[in-house]
């Protein structure tokens, strides 16, 4: 779905939350006809679908704000000099998706290699495009803790996106 120029997904988890409850409902108004339970458990699964979508939409809309502060700020860094000493900065690496979790949820991981190295891409709402293994991508974000106080380096990703490398490489040979 769409709302204005943000693409909003609701994840699957909350779609069989509602299909379920929809069971239910269906199942306690046939057993017993009682109509204002019917009325409050429709509003009910409305807002079941609506709250999602809503912070869903937030978090899309708050993500394409900060996309042209790091697309100004970040620097293009090789993975393997990513380390916990630069938290809070803003980096852009390119690479390999080896490994992508949590996509249903609307919370992917990614796991991103470069020649360097690799390391664990988080993002807190759904990318504009599907990613799937063997993209290769860029990504902006900020390095972060994995376990907050603790642990390796990791990216907060505020975008990532499919990039052409062999149309890339044909497009800079043909300006020469």
């Amino acid at each position: 779905m769409k709302i204005g120029t943000t693409n909003v997904r609701i994840s699957t988890i909350h779609v069989m939350v509602v299909a379920i409850f929809t069971i239910f409902l269906m199942y306690a108004y046939f057993i017993s006809r009682d109509t204002r339970m019917l009325i409050w458990g429709i509003a009910t699964l409305i807002l079941l679908l609506l709250i999602p979508l809503g912070l869903n939409y937030m978090s899309q809309r708050e993500y394409a704000e900060f996309r042209p502060q790091y697309e100004r700020e970040a620097r293009a860094t090789r993975i393997k000099l990513i380390n916990t000493n630069m938290v809070g900065e803003p980096v852009r690496i390119e690479g390999l998706v080896e490994k992508v979790r949590f996509q249903f949820l609307n919370r992917p991981q990614y796991m991103i290699a470069d020649r360097s190295g690799e390391i664990s891409v988080r993002m807190y709402t759904q990318p504009e495009e599907r990613i799937n293994v063997g993209d290769v991508v860029e990504v902006l974000g900020s390095v972060m803790k994995r376990y907050i106080v603790s642990g390796d380096a990791i990216i907060n990703g505020i975008s990532i996106k499919k990039i052409n490398k062999t149309n890339d490489a044909k497009n800079t040979g043909n300006r020469k």
